[in-house]
């Protein structure tokens, strides 16, 4: 599985990928969910049998997990599939230390056991631990729900509409010239229900969508090829982020459209296709140092690998080290001030955030989301923890983002929307690259690379574009640059206004071991590096 984007393959790999969320379903059973007294009698069953079994602690979450893939590649339909995945995931302490039990059979006797083996596990699990479980007070809600505030439920749109859209699209992609395309409809509904011993039953509705596209052209003599994929995000949102509202359309000084909360498919596929094409014929980037103008298409990667893993707690304090190893950003980092960029540098967390992919309204653990600041005016402030991390940094209270990618897996701390405060002085992206001599104008994502400290990195990108003495001059290709964290942070030199800021993320974002994914959103203004090294990726070392 590909860390931040398992699901990027051609259109067969991805119908058989799609089969593990769950078991296949009509596309009616979508618009279905579960009574909500049903959930609060059975997780009011699991945790007197958790008390019972000696637990001093149990939460239960109750999921339904929907998903919708549809994919295709120019004329035709690959695959349309389905999937439901119901059950009940029990989490306690007994003895100090955590257990973990699920079923996927709602009946009362059914879950009793999962709460007694649970309680049994904790406390098999106390026999070796060091020291018991430090959990941070949560308090109780009562009954409460939230809901990902949608204008139009994607599941409830037919099929046929979908099919159309996608199907359109391809044809203007192979109109305008490309030569192959493949575009996916992915939707997701996580219909959640968690209830505590604190004293919570929390109902939460949340859905994302995301359209992603490969456009391939290709020169025939040469047998050269070039791809281009969409500049829209995965958004925590409903079907109506597909509308094309103009309004929420960024067009670039170079005249390359980009977009907020709302995306025009057909125009961008259009796009993709003449830029594919003209990509066979841009001249190679040449290596050396440059100023780079990062577009928020591309910057929401760079900090998530940079920024939002190297300051997740779990991997600081070494309890975490899959996909990418642990963090250089130690805890001594935190107590000197570190300066983790420049004053221009302010970066927060928020699970809050209005069409982000992280928005809820409470955490896997009952705990209401937040906003907090991790890195301000360049200096690093805080971390990223749960409840049972609280108190290592001396916090009374956990930030808000533990998640489980389903019932069955055990919630652990995952990444908030982690993202890079706009500028506070206006400054559009034109007056940014008017002062910009000899630069790199980047757009959209692409490769990355990063070592296990999350301090070396290497990142490519969509589209590249020269700067010469203020002016736009070229597209360019072959470009890659190379960073170390703090380095790169504290080159930045300026951040354009929050009119421009925008919304990136990952879909499938995995962690963990075994692997869980999840789906965050990373959001900035456009931004100015100074000095950064840039390597041609098409250059042969021999």
């Amino acid at each position: 599985m590909h860390r931040r984007d398992f699901l990027k393959a051609s259109g067969v790999g991805l119908a058989g990928l799609a089969l593990p969320f769950g078991n296949v379903i009509a596309a009616e059973e979508l618009l279905t969910s579960l009574d909500v007294g049903m959930k609060k009698s059975i997780s009011d069953a699991a945790m007197q049998a958790a008390r019972d079994a000696g637990a001093t602690y149990c939460d239960v979450r109750i999921g339904r997990y929907l998903r919708q893939f549809v994919i295709t590649r120019e004329d035709k339909v690959q695959n349309i599939v389905n999937t439901e995945s119901t059950g009940v995931g029990i989490r306690v302490i007994a003895g100090g230390s955590w257990g973990f039990a699920a079923t996927n059979d709602l009946s009362a006797a059914s879950v009793v056991k999962a709460a007694k083996q649970a309680a049994a596990i904790a406390k098999a699990n106390a026999l070796t631990r060091t020291e018991p479980v430090h959990l941070a007070k949560a308090p109780g809600f009562g009954e409460v729900s939230w809901k990902t505030p949608i204008r139009k439920n994607s599941m409830e749109v037919p099929i046929k509409d979908k099919v159309d859209l996608l199907l359109g699209a391809n044809a203007d992609a192979v109109k305008a010239g490309a030569d192959f395309v493949n575009s996916m409809l992915f939707l997701v509904n996580e219909q959640k229900y968690f209830a505590s011993t604190d004293g919570s039953y929390i109902d939460q509705d949340v859905h994302r969508i995301w359209l992603p596209f490969t456009v391939t052209a290709i020169d025939k003599a040469s047998g050269k090829f070039r791809t281009r994929a969409e500049l829209s995000s995965p958004m925590g949102m409903g079907f109506e982020y597909l509308d094309g509202d103009a309004s929420q359309k960024f067009v670039s000084p170079n005249g390359v459209v980009n977009y907020g909360k709302s995306y025009d498919l057909r125009e961008d596929i259009t796009a993709a296709a003449k830029h594919a094409r003209a990509k066979l014929t841009a001249p190679s980037v040449k290596p050396g140092k440059y100023d780079l103008v990062l577009d928020p298409s591309h910057t929401w990667l760079t900090i998530h690998e940079s920024v939002g893993h190297p300051l997740e707690l779990d991997r600081v304090l070494g309890y975490e080290a899959n996909y990418a190893g642990t963090s250089f950003a130690t805890l001594d980092k935190l107590k000197d001030k570190f300066r983790y960029g420049s004053d221009k540098v302010s970066i927060f967390a928020d699970k809050t955030q209005p069409g982000s992919l992280g928005a809820v309204g409470y955490d896997d653990e009952g705990v209401k989301t937040k906003k907090w600041d991790l890195i301000k005016d360049g200096t690093l402030v805080d971390y990223q923890t749960i409840r049972d991390q609280a108190h290592i940094l001396g916090k009374t209270e956990s930030d808000g983002c533990c998640y489980a990618d389903s019932w069955s897996s055990v919630q652990f701390q995952r990444m908030a929307n982690v993202s890079l405060a706009p500028g506070k002085q206006k400054l559009a992206v034109a007056d940014m690259i008017k002062d910009v001599e000899n630069g790199i104008y980047i757009i959209g994502d692409g490769s990355f690379s990063i070592d296990q400290q999350r301090y070396n990195a290497q990142f490519g990108g969509q589209l590249f574009y020269e700067i010469k003495d203020g002016k736009i001059t070229q597209q360019i290709e072959d470009v890659a640059y190379q960073i170390r964290t703090p380095e790169f942070w504290n080159a930045c030199a300026a951040v354009c206004d929050e009119s421009d800021f925008r919304l990136g993320g990952s879909f499938f974002d995995g962690k963990g071991q075994p692997g869980q994914v999840s789906a965050v959103s990373h959001g900035s203004s456009t931004a100015r590096f100074n000095g950064i090294n840039v390597i041609n990726t098409a250059r042969s070392l021999g």
